[in-house]
């Protein structure tokens, strides 16, 4: 009769695996709280202190330590290692079901103890999977619930393979690699830092067809930039870029909004109240740039708004939904990708990036720190609209690549400029995407200006306010360029630099 050892920590879907298995004529060993759970269900089981006859001790810091049971699991079927179970009396276990104490979830309550934490730090489950996984060859490893019906149906119809068992060992294997990088970087405090990733796919080629590129997640079941992957073609390396850049933009705004995002730089942002007119106004800011671009929205795309995109070339439209109607008009374009992000609220706290022979690690910038500090430091005070104007265009710069500069009118983009070593090249390049409209708008700057320069320009081009983050020792000089043309000047004092 074949041997199962069960001791887990999250006990979910247990019932009906367990049931499964002894009805398949497998002998069940659990520790004790599993043990009785099993027990009290009506499910043969023995208790492993029983098995052993070797009592739990230490309060329960010693329940599965013990010859008989790393000795059944290690054992390989060789004479030798037969001989050594049959000299001591032990018998093969031919499956490990076991999942850890909940260190991860200890240590996020805010009130936790070093003591707690420690006590959650989990010695005997980690060994059962290791020892179990290590022996792949002839021992079956489940840490996740998720693994017990696939478990259940290979074992009745006799498929289990060695290839499913080295599938399950090496997820047995993360698990205690992300176990043990959890209690690590939590013990140093941050002096260790191990990130867990999952690779979902391979990617034809990088940003060109020469680079080899990947696609890893923190989730082992985690979609595109945690979402859903509704149609078109496979995501391209660029594509998951866009995509990320034009969805941190767009759930910036919490009126509708639209996001058009061109080779990771936004040519167009507006927010209205029909998502229709929004998407009308960003791609005003810029229509040629936007064709073969990517689009945001942080409402479900309705019928209407699809219907007025249908007519641009896009690459990718991601949204928190897609109506029936929407849906069916972008059937006939295959090749576009739909992204669907459910869950608004759902997004990192910390941002990576490569350098050479390093990571670099920062908080996500979100936006300005409560609460506002905006000073209005020219003489001529700013109308409503041109607050509420600068207001937006503040938002919106902060998506642009340094120099980042927006000229806004009303809650849109008119042009966007960005990415540049010097700031009123960045002034020039919105003011030519802008045209007439930049007459009468307002310029956000993400960064001070080092000379008023930037401000000559913008008036020059007939910009009528200016919202930007102050702290150069030339800002007298912007601030008296900007009362000599009557625009009024707005200090918000933090800057929002974007490499």
């Amino acid at each position: 009769m074949p041997k199962a050892i069960i001791s887990v920590s999250n006990k979910d879907n247990l019932i009906p695996f367990a049931e499964k298995l002894s009805g398949l004529k497998w002998e069940l060993l659990a520790s004790g709280g599993t043990a009785k759970l099993l027990a009290d269900a009506g499910i043969p089981v023995l208790e492993i202190s029983k098995y052993t006859d070797s009592p739990e001790i230490l309060g329960g810091r010693v329940k599965t330590l013990h010859p008989f049971i790393h000795g059944g699991i290690l054992a390989q079927n060789t004479p030798n290692h037969k001989a050594d179970l049959d000299a001591l009396g032990i018998d093969y276990i031919d499956l490990v079901v076991c999942n850890l104490y909940p260190f991860q979830e200890t240590i996020q309550k805010s009130d936790v103890s070093l003591e707690d934490a420690i006590e959650n730090i989990d010695i005997g489950g980690v060994t059962l999977l290791r020892a179990a996984a290590k022996n792949y060859q002839r021992v079956s490893v489940l840490c996740d619930s998720d693994d017990y019906e696939n478990f259940i149906q290979k074992i009745s119809r006799g498929s289990l393979s060695i290839e499913d068992r080295y599938k399950y060992a090496i997820k047995a294997f993360k698990h205690t690699a992300q176990y043990d990088s959890s209690i690590a970087s939590y013990l140093s405090q941050g002096a260790f830092t191990s990130l867990a990733l999952h690779k979902q796919s391979s990617l034809r080629y990088g940003e060109n067809p020469h680079q080899e590129a990947s696609y890893l997640t923190y989730q082992s079941d985690s979609g595109p930039l945690g979402g859903k992957f509704l149609q078109g073609k496979e995501l391209s390396y660029n594509n998951y870029l866009d995509l990320d850049a034009a969805w941190r933009a767009v759930v910036s705004f919490t009126d509708p909004a639209i996001v058009i995002v061109k080779h990771l730089s936004p040519c167009g942002i507006s927010s209205a109240v029909k998502l229709s007119d929004a998407y009308q106004h960003a791609l005003a800011s810029d229509p040629i740039s936007a064709y073969g671009g990517v689009i945001a929205s942080n409402r479900a795309l309705d019928g209407e708004t699809a219907k007025a995109m249908s007519d641009l070339f896009v690459e990718c439209i991601i949204a928190p939904g897609f109506s029936e109607e929407a849906l069916q008009l972008y059937a006939v374009k295959k090749n576009c990708r739909l992204i669907m992000m459910p869950n608004l609220d759902v997004n990192p706290k910390l941002e990576y990036r490569s350098v050479n022979q390093g990571l670099l690690v920062q908080t996500i910038d979100q936006g300005d720190p409560q609460p506002e500090n905006w000073q209005v430091v020219s003489k001529r005070q700013p109308s409503k609209e041109e607050m509420q104007s600068m207001r937006f265009a503040w938002k919106a710069c902060q998506h642009v690549k340094s120099n980042a500069i927006v000229f806004a009118s009303g809650n849109a983009t008119v042009g966007i400029g960005g990415g540049q070593p010097n700031r009123v090249d960045c002034v020039h390049i919105a003011a030519n995407r802008a045209g007439e409209k930049s007459k009468g708008a307002v310029m956000a700057s993400d960064a001070f200006f080092p000379f008023p320069d930037s401000v000559e320009a913008a008036a020059h081009y007939g910009i009528k306010a200016i919202i930007q983050p102050g702290g150069s020792k030339r800002d007298q000089e912007s601030i008296e360029l900007a009362d000599r043309h009557n625009m009024v000047m707005v200090v918000t004092g933090v800057r929002h630099f974007k490499h």
